[in-house]
């Protein structure tokens, strides 16, 4: 016989292990924090050992805690792949992904006709948000990127790599200026990043780097979300500063035109997934073709797969 402490205590540790916080497990388990600390505390008692280092702003785990937190994780993973091997053959093969709104509506959804004929008895949610997805607990199987690695424990593949220029609509008469000074008696678009903690390429930066003088007597128009901020240009509201990744099949088609002047350095696309469900079958075929898909962009629009 098994000797095992209680599973909703082993599950309120996992989850405050994993989370680094009693109150974000607490949200998850939808349970209180004094639950949680009492499951744990329990844990504690039955072991005979702390795993939690308590102080009145955070929790930290100990070494015992440390060591017991992976084996846990990968349980806890293990069962959830049991379960959705047989929600898979319930309800036939589906994978979820989520990606920022921007990038599923400019680059992903144009694409995924080419992953359904390939592999029809696949079925492919597209969730667009730019809320960073925890796909340990979530019904998400895929997250796709964009910026610094998140250092979550999740396995990620490079996709794309990109760069940020000015672009701006070329009107029905075929004539649009590509010189930046010609749009300083209009609004300059710009959107606003969802994560305040990257140093983002700006026009501020982009104006330095061009050598232009006087960058404070260019307006900047301000809209809080990049998919919008790119149909704005795409209607001739101004130029935008933007992803070279959004924009180069615009550019390649002669819809849009590049602002004369340097490129500043962006970030990078990943796909990202646990790490154990990389074998699940509609994991490893989709990021398998959406990995030959971004070569295939790069390989046509110089360079931009990572």
């Amino acid at each position: 016989m098994r000797k095992i402490p209680p599973l909703n205590a082993i599950r309120a540790f996992e989850a405050a292990a994993r989370n680094r916080s009693f109150t974000a497990a607490a949200s998850e388990l939808c349970v209180t924090v004094t639950a949680i600390s009492h499951q744990i505390r329990h844990l504690e008692e039955q072991i005979g050992q702390k795993l939690f280092e308590r102080t009145p702003r955070a929790v930290t785990l100990t070494l015992l805690g440390e060591r017991l937190y992976p084996v846990l994780r990968e349980g806890f993973d293990r069962f959830a792949e049991a379960f959705e091997e047989l929600e898979d053959r319930s309800q036939g093969d589906t994978l979820t992904v989520t990606t920022t709104r921007a990038f599923a509506e400019r680059w992903l959804m144009p694409r995924l006709s080419r992953f359904t004929k390939s592999f029809p008895g696949l079925s492919v949610n597209v969730e667009g948000s730019d809320a960073l997805v925890d796909l340990r607990t979530a019904s998400t199987d895929v997250a796709i990127r964009y910026g610094m690695p998140a250092g979550d424990e999740l396995s990620s593949l490079p996709l794309l790599t990109d760069v940020y220029h000015p672009a701006v609509a070329i009107p029905a008469d075929g004539r649009a200026s590509t010189r930046i000074e010609d749009y300083m008696s209009r609004p300059l678009l710009a959107y606003r990043w969802h994560n305040r903690s990257i140093d983002c390429p700006n026009w501020a930066k982009w104006l330095s780097a061009a050598g232009k003088a006087g960058a404070e007597d260019y307006r900047l128009s301000w809209i809080n979300d990049e998919s919008l901020a790119l149909h704005a240009m795409e209607r001739g509201f101004g130029p935008l500063l933007c992803s070279s990744v959004m924009i180069a099949e615009g550019i390649e088609s002669g819809r849009l035109a590049r602002i004369d002047g340097p490129d500043l350095n962006g970030f990078s696309y990943r796909v990202a997934f646990v790490p154990s469900r990389r074998t699940k079958r509609t994991i490893g075929r989709f990021t398998d073709w959406l990995r030959s898909e971004a070569s295939d962009f790069g390989n046509t629009y110089r360079g931009l797969a990572a």
